[in-house]
């Protein structure tokens, strides 16, 4: 136990010593928050132009966090800096020299980082909340109506686990170009394209992103997809988990 508080301490202290990563997480609130609020005014601007279906089906908790979709980049951004710098730089050499374990190094570096991440997740989820409602108006729900919590609960845990899949990827991949190549396009555009183009709409529902992002979701008419939001969730921690795992594996089998 002293050795695994020892190496806590040591993941903790790379993590704050690298200031763009923690310039990452503040970024993911900024954006997320600023976004969802600029959306959220607009949407009560122009609410009484929408169709009467979309009227019915707004979903206003949901709307609280449309800016997530820039925000999730950032927490990414944290994911793979996290785990790549250690390549990039040579540290993993010393990090595994000091810690031979190497599942107890993976897991304490994803212990630190995800305590860290699901806090700035919280704070970011709740504050594009509460914010976004103030400007919603008469539109706007209250944290305690029906399926409120849960979502912006939700919100926070969705952004912890999109870092997570990061960081899981980051250790299979080790280059930390190679993992913004990757990562960053696939979400930001990619996963965008197949969810909208009927050919692969079907199959773009289970991707990870678009299956975490049902968990901010109120009103089941806004959802079109065959699960619930606690399936959806359930779907992206698996991505999640399965990425983290092939890391694990990857990490045992490489040389540093």
């Amino acid at each position: 136990m002293p050795h695994t508080t020892r190496v806590l301490r040591s993941e903790w202290t790379k993590i704050r010593s690298v200031r763009s990563t923690l310039w990452t997480l503040a970024t993911a609130l900024v954006v997320t928050v600023g976004l969802s609020a600029l959306i959220c005014a607009f949407t009560a601007s122009q609410f009484d132009k929408l169709s009467k279906q979309q009227q019915l089906t707004f979903d206003a908790t949901q709307t609280s966090f449309s800016g997530s979709g820039l925000g999730q980049l950032a927490m990414i951004a944290f994911g793979v800096m996290v785990v790549s710098s250690e390549y990039s730089t040579g540290m993993i050499r010393s990090s595994l020299a000091a810690v031979p374990q190497r599942t107890v190094f993976l897991l304490t570096k994803v212990f630190v980082a995800t305590s860290l991440v699901l806090v700035v997740g919280m704070a970011t989820s709740f504050s594009a909340f509460f914010v976004g409602q103030a400007l919603l108006g008469e539109h706007a729900v209250s944290i305690q109506d029906e399926g409120v919590l849960r979502a912006v609960l939700g919100g926070g845990v969705y952004m912890t686990l999109i870092a997570l899949f990061s960081m899981g990827l980051s250790f299979v991949l080790r280059s930390p170009l190679l993992a913004f190549a990757i990562l960053m396009p696939f979400f930001f555009l990619i996963s965008n394209i197949l969810g909208t183009v009927s050919a692969t709409k079907k199959y773009a529902q289970y991707l990870p992103d678009q299956a975490g992002k049902t968990i901010t979701a109120v009103v089941p008419e806004s959802l079109n997809r065959p699960y619930g939001p606690y399936e959806g969730l359930a779907i992206m921690a698996a991505w999640a988990l399965a990425a983290l795992v092939v890391g694990w594996i990857v990490l045992k089998r490489r040389d540093a």
